[in-house]
């Protein structure tokens, strides 16, 4: 058995963790029994539970997972001849002898993804007389194909970007890990600090801000809409005091806010709690109208059993109908004190931090939060178009309350590093989008703010001579 400090290396029942095959990445939670699919494989993860994180598992028949064996010195290449020229190899398709039939079979009888590729060298006419660079680039072709392996690896920042970057793009406004990692540095993102967030990245750039506090501060995340979405931050797994610093308030009652004019019912529940209690006394009207009629309908009948059946299926409804009612006002209940207290900490104006990302029109929502922030402190925009942001840095030169505005974009190239094949990949992405970043200052308040103009000297009048005819 591990020890109790080795928990959190270690794979538990009910943790999210991140599968991994190739560059292809998946976010599940542990679950006892619950198949999972992943790159058209099915298996269960309950052999996982106990494992370290990062370890590679092989899916044996039936789904289960077992821990990979540690590989054998040198690849099945190494005892073969290797050509010195590819330009006499045609490939007709006749060069394999292994027909699809033959894998199936080779697979029932219970071969894994290295001994059937051992087979498929053995069986292959035209694996010697290729390269060694072309037998390597043969053998992780077929590994991808036939090796029925997946990594499970601890989320993070980094992983939970590169899985949405990689699978889903646009639900993050096409933000790509290295572009965070610089949204978080120009923020300047610690522990102990109080962050305002508004995103539309699935909850990804609030997961990272989170993450980078390590459950210290407060976050209050800005949300439009009718509720924040989240669904980036239980990948995360977090633990349940990093949801204690985690507040939320919504981006239409901030003007209210900042004029000292917010709706009393948005702090104080009793109005909306005497609205659901209206509310469950209308819904409780039908019955008592059906119970008016039921005596004419009762003198109807003769079966006095159906009678008490039909009271009985009521007085059910009648208590469903309550207790949906109170659920509802315990929820409004805690929404409101949820929103009191964000509101609480957004009217001292005493923030530490802005980190906008979203697919909205930045400048009117960074003009209002700037607001929240106190001096000297950083803020930073992220948009996948430059148009935007430049907007806004015009804006904010116009007003004021800022230095240090940059507008800088991020450029990215994944390189293979192979003895005697070290090159830049072929594919990469083509922009990881813009920022905008700067730093507030308070505003003097006692001069009028004056457009700022250059005044130069008048020029000088130049001296002509005169000149004698």
């Amino acid at each position: 058995m591990a020890d109790n400090g080795d928990d959190q290396y270690r794979i538990n029942e009910g943790d999210y963790v991140v599968l991994k095959r190739g560059d292809i990445f998946k976010a599940v939670q542990i679950l006892p029994k619950k198949k999972v699919i992943f790159e058209k494989q099915w298996f269960f993860l309950d052999n996982a539970v106990g494992n370290l994180y990062s370890t590679t598992f092989e899916i044996s028949s039936g789904g289960i997972l077992q821990p990979q064996k540690q590989k054998e010195t040198g690849n099945p290449s190494d005892l073969k001849e290797a050509g010195t020229d590819n330009r006499h190899i045609v490939d007709d398709g006749k060069s394999q002898k292994l027909t699809r039939d033959d894998i199936e079979t080779l697979k029932e009888q219970g071969l894994k993804g290295q001994e059937i590729i051992q087979q498929l060298i053995e069986n292959s006419s035209t694996f010697r007389d290729k390269t060694e660079y072309a037998q390597d680039k043969y053998i992780k072709k077929k590994k991808k194909k036939y090796e029925n392996t997946v990594t499970i690896l601890k989320p993070s920042c980094r992983i939970l970007a590169m899985m949405y970057h990689g699978r889903e793009p646009g639900k993050i406004c096409h933000l790509r890990y290295d572009t965070l990692a610089q949204m978080l540095t120009l923020a300047n993102i610690h522990a102990g600090s109080k962050v305002l967030v508004f995103e539309t990245c699935a909850g990804l750039v609030l997961g990272s801000v989170m993450e980078r506090m390590g459950g210290h501060g407060s976050v209050i995340q800005m949300y439009p809409g009718g509720g924040p979405v989240r669904a980036g931050v239980e990948s995360f797994g977090f633990p349940a005091h990093f949801h204690d610093t985690l507040h939320e308030f919504p981006i239409c009652h901030v003007n209210a806010l900042l004029a000292g004019a917010l709706d009393a019912a948005a702090k104080d529940p009793t109005a909306d709690e005497k609205q659901f209690g209206l509310a469950a006394e209308e819904e409780q009207i039908p019955p008592e109208a059906e119970q008016q009629g039921s005596p004419e309908e009762q003198s109807m009948e003769t079966n006095t059993e159906d009678d008490a059946g039909q009271d009985q299926e009521k007085i059910e409804k009648e208590k469903r109908r309550e207790a949906k009612a109170q659920e509802k006002k315990v929820k409004l209940e805690e929404k409101q004190k949820k929103l009191a207290a964000a509101a609480a900490l957004l009217e001292g104006r005493n923030a530490d931090g802005l980190v906008i990302a979203s697919r909205f029109h930045p400048c009117p929502v960074l003009m209002t939060l700037l607001r929240f922030l106190s001096p000297s402190r950083p803020f930073v925009v992220y948009s996948q178009y430059k148009e935007p942001l430049i907007e806004c840095y015009t804006k904010l030169r116009e007003v004021g309350g800022t230095v240090n505005l940059r507008l800088t974009d991020t450029w990215l190239r994944h390189y293979q590093v192979l003895p005697n094949r070290t090159h830049p990949v072929l594919l990469m992405s083509g922009g990881g989008g813009y920022l905008l970043s700067g730093t507030t200052i308070a505003a003097d308040r006692s001069k009028p703010a004056a457009p700022q103009q250059s005044e130069e000297p008048a020029p000088k009048r130049q001296k002509l001579k005169d000149t004698e005819g």
